[in-house]
């Protein structure tokens, strides 16, 4: 009887060696980690066809307004052999809203800015005109979600750069009036009520106070109105000036972090650890030299993706979006030639371990926040019974 249980003991010891080894790959392929390349990007794909993707600087106005001359009748948008952008290549991307740039060159000082403005703006209508099928003009938060939910790119403006106002008050309420929903402070120049990251003159007043009190009041105003307060391009002294004064979020429409690309145009620690203070949001630029400062080596997706992640590891996920700058730009990083690579960065956060809420706020629902705050304490302004101010920046000379 021993010897049989014995006998019995080592045939169930082979049984479980032998059961052991054949599901050992299955076991091993199992405990690989889910998310490959083709399962991340399926997973990226899926998750921005179901969720509002949106993009806060792109410069294809400028090209359409200036080097074409304003002459779009005739251009098939649909698919262009040129640039960045164009309708298919958008809706491969899963863009479901993009706020188009309207820029001109600071430097040209001979150039009227309001006047160049207004072609701008001229031309990102009559392009939604003419494709009324794809693009969708949005003056609110609602109407911009209302618009992506019908199929259509949402389209909303922001002004690049502070001189278009030519320092009047008057100016900025009407452009916000045609639409306008952001602004950026300065460009590459300073203004006379703002300091720039990238002027190489000195500013007209004094260093490192970043904002005058005229400036003050330009914030001000805008907080009134509604406008979004744009602080890319700005020095880190004026970063800091607007979140002393705001009473709204701010926006960073297209920056990186200067931490990991150490340069004045990009946001530093300190500021992202300000974001909490009124709310805010850095939506991350593409542009090969503000993400990889080493001139030897080339900048790539996964520059952008360490980009996002440091802005999130110090400011929180809730406080990081998408500003490609495409088509103001000209060397993207590899992997993000085109608009039509949104997944394939949405791709490689899903293999770092983001999670869908966080690559939802990514997507878009970071800035809509922040949009809907600013609208609200606009709301909350003018209820209060805040008038228009009526500054003029000779009061202060």
């Amino acid at each position: 009887m021993i010897l049989h249980l014995d006998i019995l003991a080592a045939i169930c010891l082979f049984a479980q060696l032998v059961s052991t080894l054949e599901l050992q790959p299955y076991q091993q392929a199992f405990e690989r980690p889910p998310r490959k390349h083709s399962s991340a990007n399926k997973h990226a794909n899926k998750l921005l066809s179901q969720h509002l993707l949106i993009d806060t600087h792109n410069d294809l106005p400028m090209t359409l307004a200036f080097e074409l001359d304003g002459k779009i009748n005739n251009l098939n948008l649909t698919k262009l052999d040129w640039g960045h952008t164009d309708i298919v290549r958008l809706r491969q991307g899963h863009l479901g809203g993009q706020f188009w740039s309207v820029y001109y060159d600071c430097e040209d000082t001979a150039a009227n800015q309001v006047l160049k403005a207004m072609e701008s703006i001229d031309v990102i209508k009559r392009m939604a005109d003419l494709y009324p099928e794809s693009f969708r003009i949005a003056t609110s938060s609602k109407d911009f979600v209302r618009a992506w939910r019908h199929g259509y790119i949402a389209s909303a403006m922001g002004m690049e750069g502070g001189q278009m106002i030519d320092s009047n008050m008057a100016v900025l309420r009407l452009f916000y009036d045609l639409g306008i929903r952001y602004m950026t402070l300065t460009h590459n120049c300073h203004t006379p009520w703002a300091e720039s990251c990238c002027d190489q003159n000195a500013p007209p007043f004094t260093k490192g106070l970043g904002l005058t009190e005229f400036g003050k009041k330009i914030i001000l105003e805008m907080n009134r109105l509604g406008m979004m307060v744009d602080i890319s391009h700005v020095a880190h002294s004026t970063m800091n000036a607007v979140l002393d004064i705001t009473r709204a979020p701010v926006l960073f429409s297209h920056s990186s972090s200067n931490a990991i690309c150490n340069i004045e145009r990009n946001v530093p620690d300190n500021v992202l650890q300000r974001l909490n203070e009124t709310d805010g949001v850095v939506m991350v630029n593409f542009y090969s030299y503000f993400v990889q400062c080493d001139p030897t080596k080339e900048a790539t997706l996964s520059d952008v993706a360490d980009h996002i992640e440091h802005i999130a590891s110090v400011a929180g996920r809730q406080h990081v979006g998408i500003g490609s700058d495409y088509n103001g730009i000209e060397k993207t990083p590899r992997g993000l030639e085109d608009v039509t690579k949104y997944p394939d960065l949405f791709t490689e956060l899903i293999r770092r371990g983001w999670s869908n809420r966080d690559l939802v706020g990514l997507a878009g629902k970071n800035l809509l926040r922040v949009w809907k705050k600013v609208e609200s304490v606009s709301k909350s302004l003018r209820k209060d019974g805040e008038l228009p101010l009526e500054d003029k920046i000779a009061d202060y000379i």
